[in-house]
């Protein structure tokens, strides 16, 4: 069995937008017929450029191979360009297609791919989300609305979840960090009081930032929020400086939780060894696959870290995560996204039930893709999956940042 064929989609998801402009599929066909799907999860250039880096990866370093030759097409492509260092684009390509090769592998052998890779240790995986605005909520007003934070929170536990994350803090900016205004300090804890109050203990509260302060100033925010005592502090500050954020995690009683942008062992190991982070959150599709993470994993347990893989993306990278958690013993959460358009997508294979997930037991990755649902959105934006803010933290009139793909009125 050899790899023969690559088509890639680029599909939108429609109003409000939840998972980011566009989601980048590939579907991969092997010369006896299997067909493998996977989801690039890769931002830093635009979905059409992004095709071509794709395409090279797969014909340079994995047409004609063997799809159980996981870890030569990784090394391959590691190792492009006299390189041997983490990329964020060759690998967001290559996770894409490596989830393929997984999906292929499965269906080949009738077993569902975390039989595949260890088998199954978690019957359910507990599942978290983000807090979106409920119906009666404004899109515009919701994000630094701590009332409506509360009320959406208690909403989620109804639903089963156990953990619910809002991230209310300030913008994202192309400055690097930043520290913070106060009054991004007096709303985020207005969040924390408001979400607390309305749960209790009957969900955790994940306080989401995305590396936009700099140290002293993540550590001025996280000692302004241990009272309600978060789950965990996520990516306090930007992701290429490991040390920094190890004095974060030295100087605030919440654990740090990094890792949506970092890909492979080698970045993920800079974070343990530096005692940067208690929780690892790689996103499948960016990090350089499944068999990679699972190695990640390993160390983490050596480390006492557990595992809470990523979700701003689409079903399929979803599903990739939902195979690696149910394989490994240290798995906390479960990053997981419910709207209409995720559902159809994988034709509802696989949902979250009462806040938590079951893996799949049918073959492959478990999941029967609606292509011509996905060809059917296709996207025609110039912007990239996120984005940045370029202009500063505002400490006059206060911050409202919508996140890096603002949501959308149908």
């Amino acid at each position: 069995m050899k790899l023969q064929d690559l088509d890639i989609i680029v599909t939108a998801p429609p109003a409000p937008g939840w998972g980011g402009r566009y989601w980048i599929l590939v579907k991969v066909t092997t010369d006896t017929g299997i067909t493998g799907w996977g989801e690039c999860y890769a931002s830093s250039v635009g979905p059409e450029a992004m095709k071509h880096v794709i395409r090279d990866v797969f014909e340079r370093h994995m047409a004609g191979e063997n799809p159980e030759n996981i870890e030569l097409m990784f090394r391959r492509a590691y190792s492009s360009g006299f390189t041997q260092r983490p990329d964020l684009t060759v690998m967001g390509a290559f996770s894409g297609l490596e989830i393929a090769c997984w999906d292929i592998l499965g269906k080949d052998r009738g077993r569902p791919v975390h039989a595949l890779i260890g088998g199954r240790m978690n019957d359910r995986i507990r599942a978290y989300t983000y807090l979106y605005p409920l119906p009666q909520h404004n899109l515009n007003d919701f994000w630094t609305s701590a009332e409506q934070a509360g009320e959406c929170a208690a909403e989620m536990v109804r639903q089963g979840y156990t953990a619910v994350k809002f991230d209310p803090a300030g913008p994202y900016t192309i400055r690097g960090g930043h520290m913070p205004a106060m009054t991004d300090i007096s709303l985020s804890v207005a969040f924390c009081k408001a979400i607390r109050e309305a749960v209790g203990d009957k969900a955790d509260l994940l306080f989401g930032t995305h590396g936009q302060f700099n140290t002293a100033g993540a550590i001025r925010l996280g000692q302004a929020l241990e009272p309600y005592s978060p789950l965990w502090f996520e990516e306090p500050t930007p992701p290429d400086m490991i040390e920094d954020m190890a004095r974060v995690a030295r100087n605030v009683r919440i654990p740090v939780a990094t890792g949506e942008r970092m890909t492979t062992k080698a970045e993920f190991g800079a974070v343990l060894r530096a005692g940067a982070a208690e929780i690892l959150q790689p996103a499948l599709g960016r990090a350089g696959g499944i068999w990679e993470m699972k190695k990640v994993a390993a160390m983490a347990e050596v480390f006492n870290a557990q595992m809470a893989p990523h979700l701003y993306a689409g079903p399929v990278e979803w599903t990739a995560n939902i195979h690696l958690a149910a394989s490994i013993p240290n798995i906390l959460l479960l990053e997981s996204i419910e709207t209409q358009f995720h559902d159809q997508l994988i034709k509802g294979s696989i949902r979250v039930e009462g806040g938590f997930v079951t893996p799949p037991d049918a073959p492959g990755l478990g999941i029967e893709v609606d292509e011509e649902l996905a060809r059917a959105h296709p996207y025609t934006g110039d912007g990239l999956h996120l984005q940045m803010q370029e202009a500063p933290c505002d400490y006059v009139n206060g911050n409202a940042f919508q996140g890096g793909a603002p949501a959308r009125e149908g």
